[in-house]
């Protein structure tokens, strides 16, 4: 999976596209990441002892490949590829061969 925690990303496709917003969570095994402030779902808690009842609003996963990592140079989503530089595997931008971390 060529997404990490903590990119930025924007969204290509669904009913939030266009958003953009930092990945909180990765999961390559199901190949889908949180983004923040994407796919927002509404969760009900029952109210217990500690807390009252209440409805929490908290992102829900997106397929990876409905996100495209974010350029802040071009403000436009990038593909990403791979290179070895130096004996290690870096990202680079397809677009502008850039390293990306």
């Amino acid at each position: 999976m060529r997404i990490k925690k903590d990119d930025t990303v924007v969204v290509i496709t669904g009913k939030d596209k266009g958003k953009t917003g930092k990945v909180l969570k990765a999961m390559p095994k199901e190949n889908k990441v949180v983004v923040q402030g994407v796919n927002m779902q509404t969760k009900h808690a029952k109210a217990n002892r500690q807390a009252p009842a209440e409805i929490k609003h908290m992102e829900g996963p997106i397929d990876a490949s409905n996100v495209m990592l974010y350029d802040s140079k071009t403000k436009k989503g990038v593909r990403v590829g791979y290179k070895v530089e130096n004996g290690k595997k870096v990202r680079v931008s397809k677009k502008t061969g850039a390293v990306i971390d």
